[in-house]
């Protein structure tokens, strides 16, 4: 096996796109399981002494609880990412993720061990946010760094399949756990899953292993201690020289953060309680339309090459919003075809069309030395700003609403719609060296960490 100092340029692609799309995609499988699981059976598992509808609601706001920790783990991870390396970091967070994931299929529940039971939930929960916190912006950066100039849009989307692709394998894993163990699922089904992520972290820790680090970082590296300015954290540098980029990267998910979950874990939940309909309707859906988005999202990808990141997005968002209300529509008549067709059309086209462009548009954003700490606090603020706990007030929406679902089509609609006007206002620097990125921008609206000889304008 070459070791890193011998790779050619080529063979470093390789390793860092596989690096980043097969390990997003172990972490995200092991990110799905406890949704969907979570829609399903823990209502009863682990809130048992509430009310069938409020414990659904609760249920489900132990999945937001995940959320919570996303931030922290965005902080940690990108400081370790800009000052010891994206490798390293990203094997830290797949081994907290697969811990966390694993213990989650050994833990007791309610009638097992009372109060406990929910709080040791909440207590992994909070691991699995802190890993999946740190993931992202390692993976998106090892893709895009590693890709050449006029193809960062492609490599950047393939780590993106990874939330799609885990939910396929997730929903999968569910859906078999659910065959096997028959009326037994709620008693010792839904644990295979959970248990199956250490077969599956044996594969991701083989490729983790064998990435390399990227040169734009190595370079960048080998000048830190060469410039004071870089001995600051980079967390602070993003927040006193590139607020414009990190509001863009905050507010520029919101087109998919929320939505995601809504045509995914709150679907599952709506048409089992809501529309009385079999769990396997909502499980084929979202496993159909999750196997579509893998497929479409490095196409949008490599549009975004030609045309640009910000226009792919933007016509990905004004597709959201036209096909909201139809979506819903469809999933509300509580036919199969129907619910199918509805969560493919949302993941198919609006959602891979907003999500695929977003890995090489936000690194685009940042300089080197605080790409991991810029992208991954604001990809991760965002999820807990919407995406936190989205499923949960989409349920508490429809009690509201008396069953009816305006309230959730109007949420989708008003933040695809904030997403899309804090884009516009990104950059296009599809013709940027990475490493050019940041040297001659200064100030509130972007600026280089290092020591300018004047000040000049975000460019």
């Amino acid at each position: 096996m070459a070791t890193a100092a011998h790779l050619t340029p080529e063979q470093v692609r390789r390793r860092s796109l596989q690096s980043g799309t097969i390990g997003a995609i172990v972490e995200w499988y092991e990110y799905t399981v406890y949704g969907v699981t979570a829609a399903l059976v823990f209502g009863q598992l682990f809130f048992p002494n509430l009310s069938p509808g409020i414990g659904q609601i609760v249920s489900l706001a132990s999945f937001g609880v995940g959320f919570l920790a996303r931030p922290i783990g965005a902080f940690v991870a990108g400081h370790l990412g800009d000052r010891l390396g994206r490798k390293s970091t990203l094997i830290l967070t797949f081994s907290i993720m697969t811990v966390a994931t694993t213990a989650i299929g050994v833990m007791p529940t309610y009638d097992q061990v009372g109060v406990a039971a929910p709080l040791l939930l909440c207590v992994l929960r909070l691991a699995q946010g802190f890993a999946v916190g740190g993931e992202w912006g390692g993976a998106a950066i090892v893709a895009v760094e590693n890709a050449p100039r006029a193809r960062r849009g492609y490599f950047g989307s393939w780590p993106q399949i990874g939330v799609s692709a885990g939910l396929l394998l997730g929903t999968a894993a569910v859906s078999f756990a659910s065959w096997i163990s028959g009326d037994a699922f709620g008693e010792w089904g839904w644990r295979v899953p959970f248990l199956l992520s250490a077969i599956l972290a044996t594969v991701g820790f083989f490729i983790r292993l064998r990435a390399a680090e990227s040169p734009a970082f190595l370079a960048e590296k080998a000048k830190m201690d060469a410039e004071l300015e870089r001995r600051k954290a980079p967390a602070a540098v993003v927040f006193r020289d590139h607020r414009k980029p990190l509001l863009i990267t905050v507010f520029g998910r919101f087109a998919e953060a929320g939505n995601y979950y809504l045509f995914t874990t709150f679907i599952l939940s709506y048409v089992t309680t809501t529309l009385g309909v079999p769990k396997s309707y909502g499980l084929t859906a979202s496993m159909i339309g999750a196997a579509v988005n893998i497929v479409m999202i490095p196409v949008f990808g490599a549009l975004s090459d030609r045309f640009g990141r910000v226009r792919t997005f933007l016509v990905g968002g004004a597709l959201i919003v036209i096909t909201t209300w139809p979506v819903f529509a469809l999933v509300h008549t509580g036919q199969l075809w129907a619910i199918v067709a509805g969560v493919l059309l949302f993941l198919a086209l609006g959602h891979a069309m907003v999500y695929a462009p977003l890995p090489a548009l936000y690194c685009e954003m940042f300089p080197t030395a605080v790409r991991y700490s810029g992208i991954s606090i604001g990809y991760q603020m965002a999820s807990v700003l919407l995406a936190s706990f989205t499923p949960a007030l989409a349920s508490a929406m429809v009690l509201w609403a008396d069953g009816s679902l305006w309230m959730v089509i109007a949420f989708a609609i008003v933040t695809t719609l904030i997403a899309m006007v804090a884009i516009a206002f990104a950059p296009d620097r599809r013709d940027r060296e990475l490493d050019e990125i940041g040297v001659h921008s200064a100030g509130p609206a972007g600026a280089s960490s290092a020591p300018q000889p004047h000040r000049g304008v975000l460019r």
